[in-house]
């Protein structure tokens, strides 16, 4: 028996009033070969990639949200200082 979490689930979608033109498109270029759906599967997988400016603000809205959870920042400082210093107060 196969788990029903090893089987791939796809999502669905239901359009409602779909321009009639966008459907005669849609037939049009499914009649070279392909079914209709496979069609505007195609195109609506390509209207959803997307841009790079959608993906930097996409980016920013994160970092502006994670940016309060952040540890605060402490200067740069050389390794050899650190443990210079480390060794220095376990001497006293």
């Amino acid at each position: 028996m196969i788990a029903f979490c090893y089987r791939r689930c796809t999502g669905r979608i239901l359009i409602r009033n779909l321009d009639d033109s966008v459907i005669d498109t849609l037939k049009r270029r499914a009649a070279a070969g392909r079914s209709m759906e496979a069609e505007a599967r195609e195109a609506l997988t390509k209207g959803s990639v997307m841009t790079l400016d959608e993906k930097l603000a996409m980016l920013r809205d994160i970092r502006a949200h994670d940016e309060p959870l952040r540890a605060p920042r402490r200067p740069l400082v050389d390794s050899w200082i650190s443990i210079r210093e480390g060794r220095d107060d376990d001497d006293r």
